[in-house]
């Protein structure tokens, strides 16, 4: 349950990395987000391929950027070979949240050879605010119903790493 925004990526070389790095960097200072760069020698990243494990262990480098407080963090941290895998749940931050970081997301999608984005709100797909907004909508009243049949559970809530997630029992 919830709106997420899943994208994965190849870059087209080293100077797109450079290039997404000050456009990502300029798009969130404009809008007060929080930014970190990212440069790790040696990072682990937990990826999916064809449904299958497919983790990473090297050098990563990037940004990290803070849409919302409630909202995941952004994460673009490309492995060796100019890759990205992440997500971001924007359903707790609302819709303007969510349209902002498509729109980040198609102002870097030209650095990339190609950029798939699954968008559960459909605003990648449609540009449809209403739609977006239904669908954040349906999340959390479905959440609040849950919370309502489970007195002990708790949400959302802010785990690791930033991260929110719906419910905890």
């Amino acid at each position: 349950m919830g709106v997420t925004i899943h994208f994965e990526g190849r870059l087209k070389d080293c100077a797109s990395l450079e290039a997404v790095v000050r456009a990502a960097d300029a798009f969130a200072r404009a809008r007060s987000w929080r930014v970190e760069p990212i440069s790790e020698m040696e990072a682990h990243l937990a990826r999916v391929r064809d449904e299958q494990d497919w983790d990473y262990a090297g050098p990563t480098s990037g940004i990290e950027i803070l849409p919302h407080e409630r909202c995941d963090p952004l994460r673009l941290e490309f492995d060796e070979d100019l890759y990205v895998q992440e997500y971001t749940k924007t359903q707790f931050a609302g819709p303007r949240v969510h349209m902002e970081v498509i729109a980040l997301l198609r102002e870097l999608a030209p650095h990339f050879e190609a950029l798939h984005v699954d968008d559960e709100g459909e605003y990648w797909d449609t540009s449809d605010a209403a739609l977006l907004t239904r669908h954040i909508d349906t999340c959390n009243r479905v959440l609040a119903d849950e919370l309502r049949k489970h007195p002990g559970a708790r949400g959302p809530v802010q785990i690791a790493a930033g991260r929110w997630v719906d419910i905890i029992s």
